[in-house]
């Protein structure tokens, strides 16, 4: 009975892994179609039978990107007054790409920071309109982005923050979903623990940074992935408040290209595999995190 048992659990096992390879490839290719694609013929992609491997490696596709537009290669702006410092001028590409790392990192952090700190609020203190606060947080979350989409636009108009990477950051930093999900996380912290910081001579600070945010890190990691991915493809927000050509992201920048000139889907490949590589990278140093976090909430749930 055992023997069996051994044998229905490699079975299992061997399966398991067979179906977990396939759906890593499937996932994994067009990852490897938009790489390899870039490094294609215009001939090569268009072709009626496709190529799994470029018989001809070609950068023709990364010079288009880097050669059709330029930009300054920083530019700083004051904040509420519509005034900026310029640098020296550089193929637009790269200013995109900046402008799209710098937009999904600080919205990450900012977002994580404020999160963390709401989230730990109003798992584990009690004051009044406690509940009607995460009722609230809660019916924003179904709330479209279109709906205030209006009132975005004039307040970040007002404030002199339009056609900035700010009019695209602000507005995520207070994303509902983040206080959900650290809420959620904050729940677990023991209550024990709480008061014995207090009776330590914790104050609220020490609390938080020494006994809740360690418990809640891997929701912290979690967020941070599911922010910089919501940032760095919010394509809707980026379009409506982003125009001129050294603010625009990378994703708005191909999409200029491709407007001005007939399609090509080597310079899409190009820019798509450009943009790829900070998601990528992002990923792999917040895995750990991201995987204990998800597995947390699992159990918790």
């Amino acid at each position: 009975m055992k023997k069996k048992s051994n044998t229905g659990s490699k079975v299992y096992r061997v399966f398991s892994v067979i179906v977990i390879t396939l759906l890593a490839i499937g996932f994994a290719f067009p990852l490897y179609w938009i790489i390899t694609g870039s490094f294609k013929t215009s001939m090569a992609i268009n072709a009626p039978t496709p190529q799994w491997w470029p018989q001809e490696w070609v950068s023709a596709n990364y010079q288009k990107l880097f050669s059709r537009q330029t930009a300054p290669l920083w530019e700083i702006g004051i904040p509420f007054t519509g005034k900026s410092f310029a640098g020296p001028v550089v193929p637009a590409a790269i200013r995109w790409l900046l402008n799209t790392i710098f937009m999904a990192v600080v919205s990450m952090l900012l977002t994580c920071f404020t999160a963390a700190m709401a989230g730990y609020a109003l798992a584990k203190k009690r004051f009044i309109g406690r509940s009607v606060v995460f009722t609230l947080i809660v019916c924003a979350m179904a709330l479209p982005k279109q709906v205030i989409l209006i009132p975005l636009l004039r307040e970040m108009s007002s404030l002199h923050l339009y056609n900035t990477i700010w009019a695209v950051i602000l507005p995520i930093v207070g994303w509902p979903f983040g206080v959900f999900l650290i809420k959620q996380f904050g729940e677990g912290i023991p209550g024990e623990m709480m008061e014995a910081a207090k009776i330590d001579g914790a104050n609220e600070w020490k609390t938080f940074t020494a006994i809740a945010y360690p418990m809640i890190k891997p929701g912290v990691g979690a967020l941070a992935i599911f922010t910089f991915i919501n940032s760095w493809n919010d394509y809707f927000m980026q379009l409506i408040m982003l125009s001129s050509t050294s603010n625009l992201t990378i994703s708005l920048g191909i999409a200029k290209l491709q407007a001005e000139n007939a399609t090509d889907f080597g310079l899409i490949m190009a820019g798509a595999a450009l943009a790829a590589v900070p998601i990528i990278v992002v990923f792999l140093i917040f895995q750990k995190y991201f995987t204990k976090g998800i597995t947390m909430g699992a159990v918790k749930g």
